[in-house]
């Protein structure tokens, strides 16, 4: 056997090599790694809107060109706990929670309006409230028409929008998970509201978060445990009985919703969920007829697309944003 010895010279020469070697490459290698922000720096804050307790998260530089992440049924602003770190280096976040959702106060039915219209209101004065007026906006189901209200109310307050699974057409709603919810739209008797209260369940949350999905391993079972336990409060699943008939509503701004978009054209990014049962991608296609500009990414995953894939989602916004807003300096 023949035994290979480095000599001292050798080795230090070989050393000073490798980092010499290691200094040229870290620089390249920290411009091409995301800006990662680091979790801690979101903070949890809450703010009154006409008497009602606003909880929101809020992270990165306040200077900074704002995001507004509206969530869907039946979060909160906790769907976005992964895909915020990937933003809040270099955008001001802010994601609300409606009333009746997550952390944010739930009066009882009979003292608050839960509606689609109502809620929007909360959400323009919350927004007035933290002093944002420019702002571009992230939508995922409920929060499309909810963000829709604002942005055709108010277009000069927006500066761009990130549509994931959220409708504005009716051919997303041209499928089998609608039929029984149009029925109560019908009828809004007990019976067809019995029909639709399984949805509220824990087999019906989960099922929201692993329907169309390419691995559940790779979603954490906290998602739905945690949205089931704001469901199980005594009376938010009437008022989600509500919020289900009020999405009845929704359906007629559509035509002033493109109305918006064809005027103002928006820039938009379309991440959406393929897989998705409720918001199928039959609902992304339309986009394109208001908004030939908008990039539509149809990815192979399903409603909750953030639990899935928010590094790829993250990805498609830094990009699109950069080329979109100034970024901070």
């Amino acid at each position: 056997m023949t035994t290979f010895r480095i000599l001292p010279q050798a080795a230090a020469a070989l050393s000073l090599a490798l980092l010499v070697q290691v200094a040229h490459a870290a620089p390249a290698a920290a411009k091409d790694a995301p800006n990662v922000a680091n979790t801690a720096s979101v903070a949890y804050r809450t703010v009154k809107v006409d008497g009602v307790n606003v909880f929101y998260r809020e992270a990165g530089p306040k200077d900074a060109p704002t995001l507004l992440l509206l969530h869907g049924f039946p979060t909160s602003s906790q769907m976005f706990r992964n895909l915020i770190p990937l933003l809040a280096d270099r955008y001001h976040i802010i994601a609300p929670d409606y009333p009746g959702y997550g952390q944010s106060d739930m009066p009882p039915m009979d003292k608050f309006k839960y509606s689609f219209d109502n809620l929007a209101g909360v959400i323009d004065k919350f927004t007035q409230a933290i002093g944002i007026s420019r702002y571009a906006l992230y939508v995922q189901d409920y929060g499309a028409p909810i963000g829709y209200r604002l942005a055709a109310a108010h277009p000069e307050r927006v500066t761009a929008i990130v549509v994931q699974n959220g409708n504005a057409y009716d051919e997303g709603l041209a499928n089998e998970f609608w039929a029984p919810v149009k029925v109560y739209w019908g009828a809004k008797t007990e019976a067809n509201a019995a029909k639709l209260r399984p949805l509220l369940e824990l087999s019906g949350t989960k099922w929201q978060y692993t329907e169309g999905i390419r691995d559940v391993q790779h979603i954490s079972p906290d998602a739905w445990t945690v949205d089931q336990a704001y469901l199980d409060r005594p009376g938010n699943k009437d008022i989600q009985i509500e919020m289900f008939y009020s999405y009845g509503t929704n359906p007629g701004h559509y035509p002033e919703w493109q109305a918006y978009f064809r005027k103002h054209q928006p820039p938009m990014l379309i991440a959406w969920g393929k897989n998705d049962k409720i918001f199928p991608a039959a609902g992304a296609h339309p986009y394109l007829r208001d908004l030939p500009k908008a990039e539509l990414h149809l990815l192979d995953t399903g409603h909750f697309a953030l639990e899935e894939d928010s590094a790829e989602i993250g990805k498609l916004m830094r990009d699109f944003l950069g080329r979109t807003l100034k970024p901070a300096k």
